[in-house]
């Protein structure tokens, strides 16, 4: 007698790891080669969204490939170094601030990958996305996977690109402008970087002023300093002097 499905959630929530079966899949119908598609820096409030698209060789597939996200720096950077030795292609692409700003995060982070996919030295016949969204404009048939990273290795190696690249430039932006710790954070809204952003403002070109805390702030010091009052990164002087 067969037993019946639980229908209580598990109690653990087991990693998922990412495998090779998409890419397989693809192979058999005939859809080869194909690209992984991921970007790194979404969230930071400074610095470009950098996007990657790998294609890697079946019979070279390196271990250890994960969402970037769930692997440490040197794991990173171990992995980045055997992905341009053994993959089949590797492009690199972004979209600075300003591009972010002209339009939004998504929008950018797509045409990133669409670039990416574009720049590649060979022509994929399938492209797999991580996320929800199939990057507009690309030159071939493409499939969004949510969690790509964890589910396709193609994916996954793409973010661990995205992501190294992404890091090895904001560190080069931490060692020409000192005031933000760059090179520590990477641009995310760390207390460290808020708090220098409260003492030296925004980084021409370099911040995103449609973030918060600079959406809709006034190009004026006095302005972008009673911004950042309301919304708590910066002491009140009424309130000090009242202390």
């Amino acid at each position: 007698m067969a037993r019946a499905r639980p229908d209580s959630p598990p109690l653990f929530d087991l990693a998922q790891k990412p495998d090779f079966s998409f890419e397989k899949q693809a192979i058999k119908n005939g859809m080869w080669p194909v690209a992984g598609l991921d970007e790194a820096g979404r969230g930071p409030l400074a610095g470009p969204v950098v996007a990657a698209a790998v294609v890697l060789d079946p019979k070279r597939i390196p271990k250890g490939l994960d969402d970037s996200k769930r692997l440490t720096a040197a794991q990173r950077d171990t992995l980045f170094a055997t992905i341009l030795k053994t993959a089949l292609g590797i492009a690199v692409s972004s979209v600075c601030a300003e591009g972010i700003d002209r339009s939004d995060i998504r929008k950018a982070s797509l045409e990133a990958m669409r670039r990416s996919l574009a720049a590649l030295p060979v022509v994929a016949r399938l492209a797999l996305a991580d996320g929800r969204d199939v990057p507009p404009g690309l030159a071939c048939d493409c499939k969004a996977l949510i969690k790509g990273d964890q589910r396709s290795q193609s994916i996954a190696a793409a973010s661990i690109v995205a992501k190294v690249t992404r890091d090895r430039m904001m560190q080069g932006c931490g060692r020409a402008d000192e005031r933000y710790g760059l090179e520590i954070h990477m641009g995310y809204a760390t207390q460290r970087h808020r708090a220098a952003i409260a003492a030296h403002g925004p980084a021409t070109r370099l911040h995103r002023m449609t973030f918060a805390p600079f959406r809709l702030v006034d190009v004026s010091q006095a302005t972008f300093e009673a911004d950042l009052l309301d919304i708590g990164l910066l002491a009140d002087p009424e309130n000090e002097k009242a202390a």
